[in-house]
């Protein structure tokens, strides 16, 4: 690595350690707090499975084999995220940085991808291929989920940048086979 790529990487990791702190200091407000809590909860998978469950509800047996594709690519993003994290083993922002806020319950140990954000990344590109007339829903709610994990002191913003980017490319991989 070049001193001038070295250089270029540590200015990039001050700038995302320094918006991560001062992200997670906006989680000082209660209603803040409780809200991306509450986001990023529902992003757990709470959110996406009763959407498509009330898909089915609502198409009966056309909706079918839409479902299954978007579940069968959300646990295709699973596979990619663990492998990733489990590659990568970066530590999360609280863990290192001694000014970000932890609000919110870390599902594992490490940061890099946010996978609630490649889930939520996942999900809204696959639902809007198959169903464009909920984006106004799900849309707003992917945003939601990706500012929790930086709020709550979970995840760098590069990380939830990344996982986004991964769970488009996963959807539009997926998209490209399927359709």
């Amino acid at each position: 690595m070049t001193n001038r790529m070295r250089f270029y990487l540590t200015r990039m990791n001050h700038f995302d350690g320094a918006l991560c702190v001062k992200v997670s200091h906006t989680s000082q407000y209660r209603l803040v707090r409780h809200w991306f809590r509450l986001m990023s909860r529902l992003g757990d998978g709470f959110f996406w499975y009763t959407l498509l469950f009330g898909i089915l509800l609502m198409q009966g047996v056309a909706a079918w084999l839409p479902v299954l594709h978007i579940i069968a690519t959300g646990l295709s993003g699973t596979l990619v995220y663990k492998w990733l994290k489990g590659k990568t083993l970066r530590p999360r922002p609280y863990q290192v940085l001694q000014d970000v806020w932890l609000t919110g319950k870390p599902l594992d140990y490490f940061s890099f991808p946010s996978g609630h954000t490649l889930h939520a990344a996942t999900f809204s590109c696959m639902i809007l291929a198959y169903y464009p007339s909920l984006s106004i829903l799900v849309i707003p709610f992917s945003i939601m989920v990706a500012m929790s994990r930086v709020v709550l002191g979970l995840h760098y913003p590069s990380d939830v940048f990344a996982g986004a980017v991964i769970g488009f490319v996963i959807s539009a991989i997926s998209l490209v086979f399927i359709l």
